[in-house]
């Protein structure tokens, strides 16, 4: 369509207040001129100005009142400048204003970057950030630590020490630690609180409750995040917010191809639809497979019908999986044809360093994942392939659907995405959001301070808990669990059931001691029987469990592949153990520290196996080096360093910024010349060494 056409036509649409088709067809227009480098005349800056999406304004050509508009909308984001849209600005402007809020906008709104103005702005002493997942905890803090850790201290590991002003940054679990030691909490964000929903999350939706109550009574302002919610029921956790629904606005275009109408049920043409649009490797693509065992067939066919690429970061990758897991590791193979994989089992450096390679241009062509890719990072593509609508064993849902899809297009890269369905997608629904109280969270909750927020019955279970738990541990010590929040478990019932089995029955946990011995098959009875009392959701067998427990004593001293092939013998493979050495630093050690904490109370004050609880939550590794994961330090390389005397990780108290503090005093060019070190483990260190390294200010505005 000739330019001042298509712009005559967006300007019929605004004017008769059509303003979502307006500016679908005004970026569908500038992602035309911007594949021509076609600057942008006046009239087509002032459309972009008509539909508030001013970070698009072009200013060689902007008249004075367009780039007035522009600097007027531009606010510092820490160390440099940058031009909002409208409704960010009316977001930001309400944030400044004091009003707490509750956003649900489109993937591609910028929701986070609104967080950077305000600290910018206002200079909180205390922002506190509850974020899903450890991935999207290290995406934020890397973010966050280059612009303001020379006036913050930026705190992720559980148990920190604080400095003047803080900004915390973790899952909701980490939270408890910190609830005392604050005394007031200016900020309190809320990234993904849909999540608090248990038709969401029946999983964390009752820690994540648990949060959001202890924290919401020391926050003097809450912002909440949240993509392609329609409605927001009546709830007492958002009862005196401001609720904004800004679903229509976007700043991308998605361009649906519904290709599954010509597939049918065969599977053979949707697999050649899928490699038709990755084959020709010119555009980046998210392929959502919906299961593991989806990608375990993406793979297989990507391994047998796309040839390897020869690049340099793909091929150091590829030789580095094989040399640190496993010689014969399908990833390996996927990475040499410039496809990756992510999902929430494998190391989190792992996925940290695949969602790297797929943002670098000569990197990853194509990233296959299930729903981490989601909830992990917040990459985008300029396609999206839904090969499979599932999440796991259900039917993918509608809003779900949307959030993966809204990973399409890129603000300034990709105007347009484009969303290939391979599947079928879920019917259209709009989403209400209902938050309400599991009956297993109310027994952490308190009679008198909680009230407001609790029916008759449910302050009934709140009292009628306190009683059973008293009669168990004591009143006082059952006003220090609650106070100090020793309990890590959210279910109050079983919490209950536990303490019971231990005042009914103490001659059965005998041995519990044992769990502080050296020798790994001493610990076999003691774990046998507290995985018994939760016996659900380990998703296998109770024995791999110990395995596996047993095995990682271990880690730090053996490399993965001998583990691997210790491990082997008990049909466990690389997939498995990656999922076990999370449940076990996650799930495993919670239940062992409520224990701990229940058997010093009821059977012997003098038997503590916390020395033991710090190593299975660490997976048996330093705690630094464990924490330095996270930051996308993998342990091979960390255990190079510590050989070489680069740094001591078995020093008495290393604590995370102890560590931190060291790497940068020693520096990357003195850790790059460690001996050993391989192409691949230097390009690892030089993004590790940006991530712990602030920026330098600047004025540019974007």
């Amino acid at each position: 369509m000739e330019l001042f056409s298509a712009c005559s036509e967006v300007n019929d649409l605004i004017e008769r207040g059509n303003d979502l088709a307006a500016r679908n067809m005004l970026i569908k227009l500038l992602g035309d001129l911007d594949k021509d480098s076609v600057p942008y005349p006046q009239v087509l800056n002032q459309l972009v100005r008509s539909t508030g999406l001013f970070p698009y304004l072009q200013l060689e050509n902007a008249s004075w009142d367009q780039k007035f508009v522009y600097q007027a909308f531009a606010v510092d984001v820490g160390n440099r400048t940058a031009t909002l849209h409208r409704e960010q600005a009316t977001v930001l402007s309400k944030l400044l204003g004091g009003t707490s809020i509750a956003v649900s906008a489109p993937t591609s709104f910028g929701k986070s970057f609104i967080i950077d103005a305000f600290i910018a702005a206002k200079r909180p002493k205390t922002v506190v950030i509850i974020v899903p997942t450890i991935a999207l905890m290290d995406e934020t803090r890397r973010r966050l630590y280059k612009k303001f850790s020379r006036e913050y201290g930026i705190v992720t590991a559980p148990d920190a020490p604080l400095e003047e002003r803080n900004i915390l940054i973790f899952p909701q679990e980490r939270a408890f630690g910190y609830v005392k030691r604050l005394s007031k909490i200016d900020l309190l964000v809320i990234d993904e609180f849909y999540k608090a929903s248990v038709a969401h999350d029946k999983d964390r939706a009752p820690s994540l409750i648990k949060a959001i109550i202890q924290l919401s009574r020391k926050a003097e302002q809450r912002y909440y995040l949240a993509p392609n919610i329609k409605k927001l029921a009546d709830n007492v956790f958002t009862r005196d917010m401001e609720f904004l629904e800004l679903l229509d606005f976007n700043t991308v275009f998605l361009e649906k191809h519904e290709i599954y109408k010509q597939l049918g049920k065969d599977i053979e043409k949707k697999s050649e639809a899928l490699l038709a649009i990755i084959s020709p490797r010119t555009e980046k693509s998210l392929v959502y497979a919906g299961t593991y065992t989806e990608i375990r067939k993406i793979a297989a066919l990507v391994i047998s019908k796309m040839d390897r690429v020869d690049r340099p970061h793909t091929n150091h990758f590829a030789r580095w999986l094989r040399d640190n897991y496993q010689q014969n590791w399908a990833m390996a193979d996927l990475a040499e044809r410039g496809v990756g994989v992510h999902n929430g089992r494998m190391h989190r450096c792992l996925s940290q360093l695949q969602v790297r390679l797929f943002e670098h241009e000569k990197g990853f062509d194509s990233i296959v994942s299930t729903s981490s890719i989601i909830e992990g990072v917040n990459t985008s593509a300029q396609n999206v392939v839904i090969w499979k609508s599932k999440l796991g064993q259900n039917n993918l849902k509608d809003f779900t659907y949307k959030n993966i899809i809204g990973r399409g297009g890129r603000m300034f890269k990709h105007f347009v995405g484009h969303i290939y369905l391979l599947d079928s997608p879920p019917a259209q629904e709009d989403t209400q959001l209902q938050i309400e109280f599991p009956d297993t969270v109310l027994g952490g909750l308190d009679e008198t301070q909680d009230r407001d927020s609790l029916t008759e019955r449910q302050i009934e279970r709140v009292l009628e808990y306190k009683r059973q738990m008293s009669d168990i541990v004591g009143a006082d010590n059952f006003a220090r669990l609650k106070r100090d929040n020793l309990l890590q478990d959210s279910d109050a019932d079983f919490l209950l059931r536990l303490a019971t089995d231990m005042r009914d029955d103490p001659d059965d946990w005998k041995g519990f001691g044992y769990l502080n011995s050296n020798r790994p098959s001493e610990w076999e009875r003691m774990l046998y029987k507290i995985i018994s009392l939760k016996p659900a959701g380990w998703d296998t067998q109770h024995s791999k469990i110990v395995v596996v427990t047993k095995a990682l004593a271990s880690n730090w001293n053996t490399d993965i592949p001998n583990i691997l092939r210790q491990l082997s013998v008990h049909n466990i493979d690389i997939e498995e153990f990656f999922q076990l050495e999370r449940t076990i630093t996650f799930k495993l050690s919670a239940l062992l520290s409520d224990a701990n904490e229940l058997y010093k109370m009821i059977i012997n004050s003098s038997v503590d196996i916390g020395g033991f609880i710090g190593k299975v939550s660490h997976a048996f590794l330093p705690p630094a080096v464990h924490h330095l994961e996270e930051y996308g330090l993998p342990r091979m390389i960390s255990r190079k360093l510590h050989r070489a005397g680069f740094i001591n990780f078995l020093q008495t108290d290393l604590d995370l910024r102890d560590a931190l503090n060291a790497m940068r005093a020693r520096g990357l060019d003195a850790a790059m010349k460690v001996e050993g070190m391989t192409v691949f483990d230097r390009y690892i260190l030089r993004v590790f060494f940006d991530g712990i390294t602030p920026e330098e200010a600047t004025s540019n505005a974007e």
